[in-house]
């Protein structure tokens, strides 16, 4: 694929032209388009991307050229998926519109500007339910790569086009023309457009091509880590909180503890909603670990301090200080190790929680997009309507992982506890 450029004013255009061979009855799921760079340090001087597609000669088909895209901001490192792209549905359905296909109640002027068309469609759409009904459950690639008349060439029935459209197999040339202004530079070393395939997997694909069972494999390692990370740093602040408090007493103690009685009546998920917006919506590893163990410790606070209460008042804690032993070596020495068995039951109940947190967040959407977890397949499936139109395998497999891990840190933490406690020991 050539990439040729030429000067238009201020800008500079470059055109890309590919050939797509389409000989399947089933067309390809969607159309990538990734791996542009430029330096552009403003959003007005982000390159624009258009594409102009000349599908195969069919009997009947008045127009054979669809404007795809048009001016479309293309984003600096990222993708734009055309089967996901509202504004390539429109320019379709306007195309089938030109063909004849269907008909509006009023009809669309021949010289108004692409835009203000594109504009008239959509409010006439939605006004006819059944109209609107099409367009909602569209498939653009189904359109794009799907004959619209018979082989008398007469054209088919808007229903058979969106449900039951056949494979029109042939040459798709594609145009690609990319406008950037002159002082900005534009990188097509990574650029690439991918036709992805209607591929299936072990546990089904979601909508963007991608296997399930791949995305629930590499999702263990962020439950894992946030879990565990989450789960120790909590149960650490938390003790050293709470026996800190109870060991230095007085007015320390009660200061410490209104501080953290304050932090236990906050509303955590709002609180977490905030702290992610602040963070740009796109919180990354570190940033989702520090935001839970920001509110997580209270509650080890609270009872490693009536532990550590018990604990100080022992005959060795006053022999220890009687002797002139510090404060750090009695609290390190001979109370925190007293806490050591809670801790670690502890530990391993607060993985689950810290886990559904994560899910919680990027189930919201509020964590990096590229950062791959059960949360963000529960996100994409949301979004995708999947509850809906019962998608259930992009569903059920994130939220079942979701529950079995928890279930099975809850058994540990469980027996963990049973063999650690004294007083929960079988006999």
């Amino acid at each position: 694929m050539q990439v040729k450029t030429e000067k238009n004013g201020t800008y500079n255009v470059y055109t890309l032209t590919f050939t797509y061979n389409m000989k399947y009855n089933v067309p390809p799921k969607d159309i990538v388009i990734t791996g542009l760079k430029s330096n552009a340090s403003r959003p007005q001087d982000t390159p624009s991307i258009s594409i102009i597609v000349q599908r195969p000669p069919e009997k009947g088909v008045k127009y054979d050229t669809i404007l795809l895209l048009m001016d479309t901001k293309l984003p600096s490192g990222g993708a734009i998926q055309l089967s996901y792209t509202p504004q390539t549905k429109s320019l379709l359905f306007y195309w089938l519109y030109q063909n004849g296909v269907y008909k509006l109640p009023m009809q669309i002027p021949e010289n108004l500007p692409i835009d203000m068309k594109l504009m008239y469609l959509n409010q006439q759409l939605q006004m006819n339910n059944t109209l609107y009904s099409y367009y909602q459950s569209a498939d653009p690639m189904k359109i794009l790569f799907g004959q619209i008349t018979d082989a008398n060439g007469n054209v088919l029935p808007l229903e058979t086009i969106i449900y039951n459209a056949k494979g029109l197999e042939g040459p798709y040339k594609f145009h690609i023309t990319i406008k950037a202004p002159s002082y900005v530079k534009v990188n097509f070393d990574n650029f690439e457009i991918a036709m992805v395939g209607r591929t299936y997997g072990l546990l089904g694909t979601d909508q963007y091509g991608r296997p399930i069972a791949v995305g629930l494999l590499w999702g263990i390692r962020v439950a894992i880590a946030i879990g565990i990370s989450v789960a120790l740093s909590t149960v650490l602040i938390g003790i050293l909180y709470g026996v800190t408090s109870a060991y230095l007493g007085g007015w320390t103690d009660e200061f410490l503890q209104r501080f953290n009685e304050f932090m236990m009546t906050l509303p955590v998920l709002p609180m977490l909603i905030l702290l992610s917006l602040y963070f740009g919506g796109r919180i990354s590893l570190k940033q989702l670990v520090f935001i839970l163990v920001l509110f997580g410790w209270m509650g080890t606070a609270k009872v490693a301090r009536s532990m550590a209460l018990q604990i100080k008042e022992q005959t060795y804690i006053e022999a220890a200080r009687a002797l002139g032993a510090g404060t750090g070596r009695i609290v390190f020495k001979h109370i925190v190790p007293q806490l050591l068995p809670y801790a670690f039951a502890n530990i391993a109940l607060s993985v689950p929680g810290a886990i559904l947190g994560e899910a919680g967040l990027s189930f919201l959407g509020l964590t990096n997009p590229n950062l791959i977890s059960w949360g963000r397949m529960l996100n994409d499936a949301q979004q995708n309507g999947a509850t809906i139109n019962g998608y259930w395998w992009q569903v059920i497999p994130p939220g079942l992982a979701i529950a079995v891990v928890g279930l099975i840190f809850v058994l540990i933490g469980v027996s963990l506890d049973t063999v650690l406690n004294p007083r929960l020991k079988r006999a």
